[in-house]
């Protein structure tokens, strides 16, 4: 297996690590009903609007929002203000969504495109 099928099967592990954190810790009923879910699942891909600015900038808002970092980062603020569970289930619902576009194979752009990404071309092989 090349190293792009194994990231693309990293990010659906991490699609399902994240859900199933998401069960577990219960974290579902903080968040609200199952349409906002959706709503917060898809919130990331709020950064294309960042390439109506141009290119670079498009770059780098859709990267700063599609790393799983950021979404960890936010879990982890929710576990230190007193366990707030509403910013863990958001934080592991934008984890999902990294892991969601990875397996997928939607990677971080290039800033020579927008379907230029570290794991290859969207749409090509």
């Amino acid at each position: 297996m090349n190293a792009v099928l194994w990231q693309r099967f990293e990010g659906g592990l991490v699609l399902v690590a994240a859900l199933g954190l998401i069960l577990a810790f219960r974290l579902f009923a903080p968040v609200g009903p199952w349409w906002l879910w959706l709503i917060l699942f898809f919130a990331p891909d709020i950064g294309f609007l960042g390439y109506l600015v141009g290119p670079r900038v498009g770059t780098i808002v859709y990267n700063l929002l599609h790393l799983y970092g950021a979404g960890l980062l936010l879990t982890m603020v929710g576990m230190l203000v007193y366990g707030n569970t509403f910013l863990m289930g958001v934080g592991l619902i934008w984890v999902a969504h990294v892991g969601f576009d990875r397996m997928l194979g939607y990677g971080l752009k290039e800033p020579t495109g927008f379907g230029d990404t570290h794991l290859g071309r969207i749409g090509g092989r």
